[in-house]
């Protein structure tokens, strides 16, 4: 059941160890409110990036020990024993091979995808380190609950067999590490037994408070790969939390319950819009952050990526109003502020060249031909009108002036 597989990971000895922050950063990064800015990979930087944005919500080392991100160096130094026939190349790209050790009770046994398998596992460094040890570990094989070198390979298991797995980095822990134990870049050797299989609980179900665990630990998982730079995995594992919160239910929940599924779903929402921001899903980043708006209208993180998405759009006359009602909501806010200030510029700028392309359209005269009025309007030139005027009274003056002299 999803509860037990929560136990399982629990006591797992390296539970601590999923993330890639250090503990100092944990504890303020679970509680922050802020738009505290996350850690990027180095040299992922550019002018749009996401270190701008709040957080992600609750973002701390997912209490799940070898999950989707043990990353399984080479074989350890006695591992390598057995003959290269006995290994299987398991992507044929050489970077993940898998060897029986004691055979099991036969393919029909394999497991299948979507179900909970419990594994006892052990990971090692090449130097024969230990980093992982876990005599029942479960999760959900193809949700990416662990490191990708078992999802792919437990499948390949028989009931009760036991296998060494060498992985590159590339399916472990990659170039970030594991702190403080795994190393960047580091091959690790899985030993791992399957020791069961089950079908995954039905979620019809489940009760408020375990479906309210199994959610949060595929957003755990997905904060994770989020932490990695694995964008493309943090959205499978939010969309799995959210199907799991969004499943119809024969049980009854609590007010209680249902609040803290809401909180799940929000938080899910979040950091699924931040994560298609990061790959320039500008569409499906938008509809994410406006579901979050639909249940909380002054979620702040919604209002700002949401003000973000349309800003990379050019729609800034959008997009300001959104940033404003932001501030207004945490008027201290540094982040807003400078976002905010960036697009009043870049709109006034916008301005300027849709007023010039106007202007060229119409054929409007340029600025440079208003001085010519002016010069027309010289102190020494006489109005025509004026000119009109005083030819009349002249002419006038002549006829009377002929008047007077024909009666003398």
């Amino acid at each position: 059941m999803a509860s037990s597989g929560e136990e399982a990971r629990s006591g797992s000895p390296g539970r601590a160890g999923t993330g890639t922050e250090p503990a100092a950063d944990e504890a303020q990064l679970d509680t922050a409110e802020d738009f505290e800015v996350l850690e990027e990979e180095e040299g992922e930087e550019d002018e749009d990036d996401l270190s701008e944005l709040p957080p992600l919500e609750d973002v701390g080392r997912p209490p799940a020990p070898p999950r989707e991100d043990a990353q399984p160096p080479e074989q350890g130094a006695g591992d390598a024993a057995g003959d290269p026939e006995e290994w299987l190349d398991v992507l044929g790209n050489g970077l993940l091979k898998k060897k029986t050790l004691v055979p099991g009770q036969g393919v029909d046994s394999r497991p299948q995808k979507g179900q909970d398998v419990t594994i006892r596992l052990k990971a090692t460094l090449e130097d024969g380190t230990v980093v992982e040890e876990d005599p029942a570990l479960t999760f959900t094989l193809g949700d990416c609950d662990v490191l990708q070198a078992l999802d792919l390979c437990v499948q390949l298991l028989e009931m009760g067999e036991t296998a060494l797995i060498v992985s590159e980095a590339k399916y472990c822990y990659g170039a970030q590490g594991r702190s403080p134990d795994v190393p960047p870049n580091a091959s690790l050797t899985l030993e791992v037994e399957l020791l069961a299989a089950r079908d995954a609980p039905d979620l019809e179900l489940l009760s408020g408070k375990e479906k309210i665990q199994l959610a949060n630990r595929k957003r755990e998982r997905g904060n994770f790969f989020y932490q990695q730079a694995d964008y493309v995995l943090a959205i499978n594992s939010y969309d799995i939390a959210l199907r799991i919160v969004g499943s119809s239910s024969k049980v009854d929940f609590s007010p209680d319950e249902e609040a803290e599924l809401l909180d799940v779903k929000v938080k899910c929402l979040n950091n699924l819009a931040a994560s298609q921001l990061k790959l320039d899903h500008f569409k499906a980043a938008l509809k994410s952050c406006n579901l979050v708006l639909e249940h909380q209208p002054g979620n702040i993180k919604a209002l700002f990526r949401k003000g973000k998405v349309l800003a990379q759009q050019g729609e800034y006359r959008e997009a300001i109003p959104i940033l404003k009602a932001a501030l207004k909501l945490e008027p201290s806010n540094k982040t807003i502020h400078a976002e905010l200030s960036k697009l009043v510029k870049k709109h006034a700028d916008q301005r300027n060249v849709e007023t010039e392309m106007y202007r060229k359209m119409l054929g409007n005269p340029s600025t440079a031909s208003t001085p010519r009025k002016c010069k027309d309007k010289l102190p020494w030139s006489i109005p025509w009108k004026w000119l009109f005027g005083a030819t009349a009274i002249a002419l006038g003056g002549v006829a009377l002036s002929v008047v007077i002299a024909a009666r003398n």
